[in-house]
C-alpha cells in the first residue's frame, strides 16, 4: 500500500473568539476560524493586493482553550484535513472541510494589549502558549533561554 500524508500547518489570525461546546458524552469540542493572508501582484495594474483564505478549525478535548483564543490573536495550528457530510434543513447533502487540530500555539499579534505588536506572547505559561499537546502527548522540553548549542558564526560553512 502506498504511503499518504494528511498534514496541515497554518499561521494566521483568529476571525472570532473560539467557542467550546460539549458532546452528549461530555467531550469538549472547540471551534474557531483562522484567516491566512497572502500577497499577490495584480496582473492588470501591477499593484500588490492581499488575498485572505478562511479555515475552520476543530480542537477536541481541550475546553480551556476558548479563554485564550480570542479574535485577532495570531496562532499556529497543526493538524489534518477532514471532510464530513451532513443533510441541511431542506434535506440537501452538504459537505464541510475543516482542520482537525493536533496542536495549537498562541504566537501573539493583535489583541495583546499595551506590550507592543508582534512577537511571542508572554502570558500565561511561556513565550509561546501551547494550548493543545502535540500528537502522542509530547511536551516542549526545557527552558530554551538557557540553551547553548556551542555553535558560533565561525562554524557555519557559508
Amino acid at each position: 500500500m502506498a504511503r499518504s500524508v494528511n498534514k496541515v500547518i497554518l499561521i494566521g489570525n483568529l476571525g472570532k473568539d473560539a467557542e467550546t461546546k460539549f458532546t452528549p458524552q461530555g467531550i469538549p469540542v472547540s471551534r474557531f476560524s483562522i484567516a491566512t493572508t497572502r500577497r499577490i501582484k495584480d496582473s492588470g495594474t501591477g499593484d500588490w493586493k492581499d488575498e485572505t483564505d478562511w479555515n475552520n478549525v476543530v480542537l477536541w478535548r481541550n475546553e480551556a482553550v476558548a479563554q485564550f483564543l480570542t479574535k485577532g490573536k495570531q496562532v499556529y495550528v497543526e493538524g489534518r484535513l477532514q471532510t464530513r457530510s451532513y443533510d441541511d434543513k431542506d434535506g440537501n447533502k452538504r459537505y464541510s472541510t475543516e482542520v482537525v487540530a493536533d496542536e495549537v500555539i498562541l504566537l501573539g499579534g493583535r489583541g495583546e494589549g499595551s506590550e507592543g505588536g508582534g512577537g511571542m506572547q508572554s502570558a500565561p505559561r511561556s513565550a509561546a502558549q501551547r494550548v493543545a499537546p502535540a500528537a502522542g502527548g509530547a511536551k516542549p522540553a526545557g527552558n530554551f533561554d538557557d540553551f547553548d548549542p556551542g555553535i558560533s558564526d565561525d562554524d557555519v560553512p557559508f
